[in-house]
């Protein structure tokens, strides 16, 4: 009776792992041989596991990241240009913590955005807020907002987010409204939270995209502020899967 009333407590408390582990160790008679201190701390393992583990599921789909990516599975092979030690850094994610930039740059196919998405998981992972944007849907998305009055709410939320991951950098041209919205959203997030990007363009031609030379001044001022920089090389990982899948690759 005594049992059933503990559960019925740490049910209600929303201890709900606490009290499956606790039926399970009634179950199992080696562990009812542990003293009071030991499966006490086994209940308490369970359910801080149990809620980081909900944590992160709410932070991954609150990040919509593209690709289901993990930093374990990181390909560090062939002529990527991707520096084991380096890495190592950035997957402390520090430069997150510190509200540092990263670019990710490189020919297409070469795997920024799967990176991207690594980084992001393991920002969630974390405990970091994360959001992935395509930067050409995002600017479409800011031009309605513009129009039906959600704009500034909007730009107030992204500034919350830990870490904000803009693909496709460079890929669709930008009108002068484009670059001062975006001049908005880095501005809120100078030295405070991170912004990763991606895209085919060199940071060096990123002045000539924004278009207008004050507005560009400006973007890349805040940009370039405790910036780091890493640049995928070698031929479209795209193409050699597709190659692979037909035969005409060697698999190792």
């Amino acid at each position: 009776m005594l049992l059933q009333t503990t559960l019925q407590a740490l049910r209600q408390l929303h201890l709900n792992a606490m009290a499956e582990a606790l039926e399970e160790q009634i179950q199992i008679p080696q562990l009812q041989e542990l003293c009071f201190e030991e499966r006490l701390g086994i209940l308490l393992d369970r359910e801080l596991g149990s809620r980081d583990q909900r944590r992160l599921q709410r932070l991954l789909k609150l990040a919509h990241l593209k690709y289901n990516a993990c930093v374990e599975d990181i390909d560090y092979r062939g002529s990527r240009g991707l520096d084991r030690s380096r890495m190592a850094s950035l997957i402390q994610i520090t430069w997150v913590r510190q509200g540092q930039n990263l670019f990710l740059t490189g020919a297409t196919g070469t795997g920024k955005t799967w990176l991207a998405c690594a980084l992001g998981h393991q920002a969630c992972r974390q405990g970091l807020s994360v959001r992935y944007l395509r930067l050409p849907r995002l600017l479409e998305d800011l031009r309605i907002r513009h129009g039906d009055g959600s704009f500034g709410r909007y730009l107030q939320s992204l500034a919350r987010i830990d870490l904000l991951i803009l693909d496709d950098w460079g890929l669709a041209p930008l009108t002068g409204e484009d670059a001062r919205d975006l001049l908005e959203i880095i501005d809120d997030r100078v030295n405070q939270h991170a912004i990763l990007i991606t895209s085919q363009l060199p940071v060096s031609h990123w002045h000539e995209y924004l278009g207008e030379p004050t507005v560009a001044d400006a973007v890349l001022d805040r940009l370039l502020q405790n910036a780091h920089r890493l640049e995928l090389k070698g031929e479209s990982l795209r193409r050699k899967r597709d190659h692979h899948k037909d035969g005409n690759i060697d698999p190792s």
